[in-house]
């Protein structure tokens, strides 16, 4: 699983989602390259998510078993890691995080909020082995060797 740290965010909400998208989300996108459906993922003066399809309104296999192949390799998948932030953050992390794993899916992207790097490891090794666990954010506490999820 891919990692992508994101580091120096201001702490106003506003701010720091506009820092994001303008400074970070692009290097998400280099990480994963094109989106899955070929479209050029939406940025966030359209409000991020694909445009309808009609294709996406038919029935869509489980994530895991894609129609047309096997599961995507591990390392196509990615973490989003954000420093801890008060609640007012959530709402646009979580927002980023679904929109990226819409776009991309098979695909899984997931973000956590974390400081303590045990926690982080703990965390990406159970998302590796949850392969139906996608457009999550997950806010980890530091409890010395392991995450919550533990």
């Amino acid at each position: 699983m891919q990692q992508l740290r994101i580091e120096g965010l201001p702490e106003d909400p506003l701010a720091a989602a506009a820092a994001f998208h303008a400074e970070w989300l692009p290097r998400a996108f280099a990480l994963l390259g094109p989106p899955r459906n070929g479209e050029v993922a939406a940025g966030p003066a359209d409000g991020g998510g694909s445009p309808p399809d009609a294709r996406l309104l038919q029935a869509a296999p489980p994530l895991h078993h894609p129609a047309d192949g096997p599961p995507p390799r591990g390392g196509e998948d990615l973490i989003l890691i954000f420093a801890p932030a008060d609640h007012t953050h959530r709402g646009w992390r979580l927002a980023a995080v679904q929109g990226l794993a819409r776009d991309y899916a098979p695909r899984r992207i997931n973000a956590v909020e974390a400081e303590g790097e045990a926690a982080i490891a703990s965390t990406s090794a159970y998302l590796a082995a949850a392969p139906g666990l996608t457009g999550q954010l997950l806010v980890l506490a530091d409890a010395g060797a392991g995450s919550v999820l533990d």
